[in-house]
């Protein structure tokens, strides 16, 4: 029995090998199509996976996406929150909290005689200065060791007519700090009226020690995993009003949804017609093998196993198609991030074998027209009809 099995299986690698190499003309042809398809699924699928990681880096360079502030703020009630929420929340590799705390205050310089009122924004951690994560429309100054070291928005400075390493004088309800000019800096936004300091500085001039305004936080992920997270930290956080912004979250699910989409419909339109050329060269190669199909069965060849070799033929195309196609699609993908994204794209492994096994899928759909050799009866291939 088990030399039957040898035999039979040695004889059907023989076979394929046969028809393998038959026609090498079309073989060529098949495995130009196959690869080709194979390129730019691996391509696109890459991008797709790839623009996911993209979007989430570039929102989160945009700033925080979750907030934790104070239940019932009102301008007459300007609640705050213990500073110690921040031991509450988790903090991962890519999640990353700070706390503020906001005030109304007074700034002048020595030369200057009437003080102009000013939003002071306590930031923690925000005396250590790094030049790799200014902004490039950021002018960055000495750092003082003596005193605190202070961030102003462009529109303040312009109005007060500051320059970096200027000596400011911070003053609230009788309280004062001393403030050192160290970056000027351009955001767009309402960071661009506020002064930044230490939030130990802050709370001394609110006279809030341990006190902060609210909580903003940076969740990387999907916008169920941002929910998932905002739900989370509601249920450790009971006092406080935990939500995200929706500007990013549904601007990210939106952009992701989009691209994703097209994506996913470029790669179904190759993969069809991808189908389709193999279809066609596989209707040519089934008119060719009549008599070799006919000759099989006088033999006592079962149709399921005449079938069989040739499917295993297809799927032995799609598999070295979608080998090559694959390693070339990925690089493709590298080129096609820089010129569309202006970024490389990174390879992910799990775009290779999904690229190689549609490939192979799309082979055996294509050999469809093999099947009509099952009805193909020896009597009719011998008298050449």
């Amino acid at each position: 029995m088990l030399s039957s099995r040898s035999i039979n299986r040695s004889m059907f690698w023989r076979i394929i090998r046969r028809l393998l190499g038959a026609n090498r003309g079309r073989l060529f042809v098949i495995l130009l199509a196959l690869g080709a398809g194979a390129a730019v699924t691996a391509a696109l699928l890459n991008l797709q996976v790839d623009a996911k990681r993209r979007l989430t880096t570039e929102f989160r360079a945009l700033g925080a996406n979750v907030i934790v502030a104070p239940r019932d703020v009102t301008s007459s009630n300007p609640a705050t929150l213990d500073e110690a929420v921040l031991n509450k929340i988790v903090e991962g590799p890519h999640v990353s909290a700070v706390a503020f705390l906001y005030l109304i205050g007074d700034a002048y310089s020595y030369d200057s005689k009437n003080p102009t009122h000013v939003v002071i924004a306590g930031e923690q951690d925000g005396s250590s200065v790094e030049v790799s994560s200014v902004q490039p429309a950021s002018a960055i100054g000495s750092i003082s060791r003596f005193e605190t070291n202070c961030t102003f928005g462009t529109k303040v400075a312009t109005e007060m007519h500051l320059q970096l390493n200027d000596r400011l004088f911070l003053r609230s309800q009788g309280r004062e700090e001393t403030c050192h000019v160290t970056i000027i800096h351009t955001t767009g936004g309402p960071e661009d009226t506020q002064i930044s300091l230490r939030l130990d500085a802050a709370q001394r001039l609110a006279a809030l020690p341990g006190r902060i305004s609210l909580v903003q936080i940076s969740v990387p992920g999907t916008p169920q995993a941002i929910n998932s997270y905002i739900a989370s930290l509601s249920q450790k956080l009971p006092d406080a009003d935990v939500h995200g912004i929706r500007q990013f979250t549904e601007a990210e699910a939106q952009i992701y949804n989009r691209i994703s989409g097209l994506l996913t419909a470029t790669v179904a339109v190759v993969l069809i017609l991808t189908a389709l050329c193999v279809m066609a060269a596989m209707t040519n190669v089934a008119m060719e093998r009549k008599n070799d199909v006919g000759l099989m069965k006088a033999i006592g060849g079962a149709t399921r196993r005449v079938l069989r070799l040739f499917l295993a033929e297809a799927a032995l195309l799609g598999l070295a198609g979608g080998v090559l196609g694959a390693t070339t699609g990925m690089l493709l993908s590298i080129w096609l991030g820089k010129a569309v994204f202006g970024v490389a794209a990174r390879p992910r492994l799990i775009v290779y074998p999904v690229a190689v096994a549609l490939t192979i899928l799309v082979a055996i759909a294509g050999a469809y027209p093999l099947r009509r050799l099952a009805s193909i009866r020896p009597a009719s291939v011998f008298r050449g009809e």
